[in-house]
């Protein structure tokens, strides 16, 4: 309970800050044009507010139902639907009335200063954190490396030293570039100290992603049993703690990085071969997996730990380090958004179930900024996307108007808001059911 307590509260503070920051980039332009702003809201206030009071022309309050929040700003077509203040004419204070160069400030200010906030933030971390990274050579006896990998001409104890030709800064950056950045040359180190050059083919991330290879090199851990969570895929099998996994269903296992693609690669509800070894003695056993395709076993603590080098940054090189972290963040994830449109990606969407589980167990204010800086810059890529309900759907229809020279009709803005908003909450229930379903059945 303590540990759910605790990420909750980092979740909701998180959200807070980047909700209220978010509406304040629509709010300012808002005000510095005149517009009147009716409602600031933090969360949605169905049917009753927690907290409210008036200013000036202003409600500010605090709703009960955490899942964002809003400004009312006169005169536009929004989740409020308030189509009666619509019916009246246009006055000089309404957003309507605004010529279109100022409405587009006012819609994608809250995606700037989101944006802006995630630079900011890691920064800020850069610079009185500093930064951690691993040399080559500190990572001892190499990677393990995954099924798909081999296949390209990658062997266990290898290390990545430069990508397309530029060194690697962080030996631990080499799944991101070879999952997300066009990794197409890669020159390794292997286990013997020898350097090779490799190739990999574009779809490589994609292919990784669907094996279920998400860190195709990682840390040396054997694949020895430390702990078999009761009631899993490998309790009811009969495994014990100390078993050796050799193979899954035939696919050769070396270290613990193995387990993940050969289960992904195994039928479900299909009984299969698993051999192990137990007290040295080699052994089969029967395997049933679930939809999961997990084997319910905690790994041993790695026996290769990593040496991390750490750099201090001044002011100055953090901000620029800062900017370039915040724009790769963004980049890597709109690399990844097209998973989503798979078989496996969608089903692995979630909700605010998912984003609370980013948070640590314990309270750290350095992963604290860290998750909420990545949130704050997936924030601004998912409000700017063209989809009607969302700021980028609003600036669709402004760039249409400023093209065109001709204004939608308010009833194609209405009917748009309302498709929108379909939309909106299908995807919201679609991914806090995922969480749902995960919680219940796949402890």
């Amino acid at each position: 309970m303590e540990v759910f307590l605790i990420k909750a509260a980092q979740l909701i503070l998180s959200l807070s800050i980047l909700v209220v920051l978010h509406e304040l980039g629509h709010f300012i332009p808002a005000k510095l044009f005149k517009t009147r702003v009716e409602k600031f809201f933090l969360f949605f206030d169905v049917k009753f507010a927690l907290f409210k009071k008036k200013i000036g022309e202003t409600v500010y309050g605090i709703g009960w139902l955490p899942l964002g929040g809003y400004v009312k700003i006169a005169g536009m077509i929004d989740e409020s639907m308030d189509k009666e203040q619509m019916a009246q004419p246009p006055q000089p204070w309404e957003f309507r009335s605004k010529p279109a160069w100022q409405r587009l400030i006012i819609m994608i200010g809250g995606v700037t200063v989101n944006l802006l906030l995630g630079f900011l933030i890691y920064t800020m971390i850069l610079f009185v954190w500093g930064q951690r990274y691993a040399k080559p050579e500190g990572i001892e006896g190499g990677f393990a490396v995954s099924r798909t990998m081999r296949t390209y001409g990658f062997e266990n104890g290898d290390v990545v030293i430069a990508i397309n030709g530029k060194p690697l800064e962080s030996a631990l950056d080499a799944n991101k570039h070879i999952l997300l950045r066009d990794a197409q040359q890669l020159t390794v180190r292997g286990a013997d100290g020898t350097e090779r050059s490799l190739s990999l083919p574009d779809s490589i991330g994609k292919t990784l992603f669907v094996r279920g290879e998400r860190s195709p090199l990682s840390v040396k851990i054997p694949a020895i049993i430390d702990t078999v969570i009761a009631k899993g895929a490998a309790a009811n099998a009969g495994l014990q703690k100390g078993d050796r996994i050799v193979s899954i269903g035939g696919e050769p296992i070396y270290y613990f990085s193995d387990i993940p693609p050969a289960l992904t690669m195994a039928p479900e509800n299909t009984p299969v071969s698993v051999m192990i070894e137990r007290n040295g003695e080699p052994m089969e056993v029967k395997m049933t997996l679930g939809e999961d395709k997990k084997l319910n076993v905690v790994a041993p603590q790695s026996e290769n730990p990593i040496k991390l080098n750490h750099r201090s940054y001044s002011l100055g090189e953090a901000f620029s380090h800062g900017v370039a972290y915040g724009y790769w963040v963004l980049h890597d994830y709109i690399s990844q958004f097209k998973f989503v449109f798979t078989k496996k990606g969608a089903s692995e969407l979630g909700g605010f179930g998912a984003i609370g589980s980013l948070f640590p167990e314990q309270w750290s204010w350095l992963e604290f900024w860290h998750i909420t800086a990545f949130l704050s810059i997936v924030l601004a890529f998912m409000n700017i996307l063209p989809i009607p309900a969302l700021d980028g759907g609003h600036v669709v229809f402004l760039l249409y108007e400023m093209i065109t020279g001709r204004k939608p009709s308010e009833k194609v803005l209405e009917y748009a808001q309302m498709v929108g908003f379909v939309i909106l909450i299908s995807l919201l229930l679609y991914a806090n059911g995922n969480d749902l379903y995960k919680a219940i059945f796949h402890k």
